[in-house]
């Protein structure tokens, strides 16, 4: 499929055209900027070769209106499709969605909250559809890669009618954040949900993610891409509370206050320039402000790198990217050093030979350096060509209903933890077998305790593991004290400790977890429904009318597995499940690999 893609901010236009298949090519690449005096000036390699000249185009949609002849003369003829780019999509928008009306219209009322960038996504969408009104056009969103992260990171603690209305934190830079993510695991040969992984997209607007074993669950972006780290002309965090400082000293409105925090603050407000080359060139010649800037950019995205570590109990990989991240080699040295106590060291040589060319991602960390940093171009709008041919290439909807059930808390238990708990020589007694083959309750129960409280008589499942597991709900984890991280089963490491008592004693053990949902299945089941091992899917639960959806479910995929679904019973609580319940696996997209 050949898709078209336009990533239109607010004074400039990029476009690319992509062949997605089993492998993906760029065919074309442009750029769009300085309009004035209805010129702009272009940027374009394609089949013809690259070349830059002035065109006669006063805006984006006189661009867009001009694309299918030079497509033509590219040589490329029309596309199969078209892919934008959507700053802004609130909690609505969780996957690609199609353009049309009804969309163009939820789009533009989510303005407000991306000012300088809604608007000219809109401007382009509106544009392509006029220049191709019969071809599918596919929405992707900024802010979807973020919506994994939980409610703790995303709330603010602001009046209960403010949420209400939408305010909290959402994030942004989504497709390069998830584009880059991917590219390290490659480039490391690991799977990315082992990975505690900070991403920094730092360029004309910034932003840090983190990233736990392949989802976001946190970004530096809040509620507008105004929060966070300090960029090009936002200024990044600052305290609220100036809104009423500047109106009260200068008589500022709101508005005003808004627009300078967006277009005359950050770098350019600092060093007088907005551009990180000519803001080093001015510190390297003596200009105390430029020196400053760089201090305080470098500053702020140490703490955020900091910040993630700990919120993620521990850090394994750094990318930069972005034309600061993937260019300047100070910055990178200045945002990674004193973090030798999370056993980050960069190799000065490494750092200084960065070479991109080829779709390369060095690594940059010294030689044994426990966190691996590497440094990748962004391919915002390869992600986003993927992502439109997956949506395209969507199953038609059909019935794929599993049964689900609902895990209580429960404790896996070692040899070790048997004998403490038990007494020396105890074996469990299986009272009843589980769904899954081979698996059972045991006869014995054990109480959790934590600093805030006790669970009494928890159920014991066996068999033996080689490592407790201790697995409850969210609800479970206020009583006993304890804040326990979401885990897929078996991902144990930087986990909170409690203590299990038993009959015979006491037992001291790490383990704690938050499950997961997940869904058992076997190959059978899997090719039926369409599944794979590794998939992650969206299931609908629910009575007619009360339906949830719980994404980003885990498919296990196992010989000897019964298909079902296990959720804990805060989300049973949520779907209003009560006994024996089924879920339906919605439509998932199409498997393409990257190039």
């Amino acid at each position: 499929m050949r898709v078209l893609v336009f990533n239109a901010g607010s004074s400039s236009l990029k476009l690319g055209v992509h062949d997605i298949g089993m492998t993906s090519h760029q065919r074309l690449k442009a750029t769009f900027d300085r309009f004035g005096g209805g010129r702009c000036v272009a940027r374009i390699t394609g089949p013809k070769g690259t070349r830059q000249e002035a065109l006669d185009h006063a805006d984006i949609p006189a661009v867009i209106a001009a694309v299918p002849a030079l497509l033509g003369a590219e040589g490329l003829g029309a596309p199969d499709a078209v892919g934008h780019r959507v700053a802004h999509g609130g909690a609505r928008f969780t996957d690609p969605a199609r353009v049309d009306d009804a969309l163009l219209a939820e789009v533009e009322a989510l303005t407000p909250l991306a000012p300088l960038h809604n608007p000219a996504g809109l401007a382009g969408m509106r544009a392509a559809m006029a220049a191709w009104p019969g071809l599918p056009q596919v929405a992707v969103f900024d802010t979807a890669f973020h919506l994994t992260n939980p409610p703790r990171a995303t709330t603010y603690a602001i009046p209960a009618p403010w949420r209400d209305a939408g305010m909290r934190r959402y994030g942004f830079h989504g497709t390069s954040h998830k584009y880059v993510a991917e590219r390290a695991a490659a480039e490391l040969g690991e799977p990315l949900r082992d990975l505690r992984l900070v991403s920094l997209h730092l360029g004309n607007g910034a932003s840090a993610c983190a990233i736990l074993n392949g989802e976001s669950i946190d970004s530096s972006m809040g509620l507008t891409p105004l929060e966070g780290l300090v960029m090009g002309t936002r200024s990044g965090d600052v305290d609220p509370g100036l809104f009423g400082f500047l109106e009260r000293r200068f008589g500022l409105s709101a508005a005003e206050v808004e627009d300078a925090l967006y277009r005359e603050s950050g770098l350019l407000a600092l060093a007088g320039v907005s551009d990180m080359q000519e803001v080093e060139a001015r510190a390297e010649a003596g200009d105390s402000a430029a020196q400053l800037a760089i201090e305080v950019c470098a500053y702020r995205a140490r703490k955020y790198l900091g910040a993630y570590a700990a919120a993620m109990g521990g850090l394994d990989t750094v990318v930069f990217t972005g034309g600061i991240g993937e260019n300047s080699a100070s910055m990178r040295r200045r945002i990674c050093d004193g973090l030798g106590f999370l056993g980050l060291h960069l190799d000065q040589d490494r750092n200084l030979a960065v070479d991109l060319s080829d779709g390369a991602a060095p690594q940059i960390q010294a030689y044994g350096s426990r966190v691996r940093v590497l440094v990748t171009e962004t391919a915002e709008q390869l992600m986003i060509a993927q992502e439109t041919a997956c949506h395209l290439a969507r199953p038609a909807p059909g019935p794929a209903v599993i049964p689900v059930a609902v895990s209580a808390r429960h404790v896996h238990l070692d040899a070790a933890a048997v004998a403490a708990l038990f007494g020396a020589g105890h074996v469990l007694r299986p009272a009843c077998p589980l769904r899954q083959p081979g698996h059972w309750v045991a006869e014995e129960r054990v109480t959790l305790e934590g600093p805030r409280g006790r669970l009494e008589r928890v159920a014991i499942l066996g068999p033996l593991r080689d490592r407790v597991q201790v697995e409850v709900s969210r609800t479970d984890s206020f009583a006993l004290g304890l804040d326990p991280p979401v885990r897929d089963s078996g991902r144990l490491q930087d986990t909170p400790h409690l203590r299990l008592i038993g009959p015979a004693g006491t037992h001291e053990t790490d383990g704690l977890i938050i499950a997961a949902r997940h869904i058992h299945t076997n190959p059978a089941d899997a090719a039926r429904l369409g599944l794979a091992d590794g998939d992650v899917v969206d299931v609908q639960l629910g009575s007619p009318g009360r339906e949830v959806t719980f994404a980003r479910t885990l498919v296990r995929v196992s010989p000897v597995a019964v298909t079902e679904m296990h959720i804990d019973t805060d989300e049973a609580n949520a779907a209003g499940l009560h006994g024996a319940a089924e879920g339906e696996i919605l439509p998932h997209p199409a498997r393409i690999a990257p190039s």
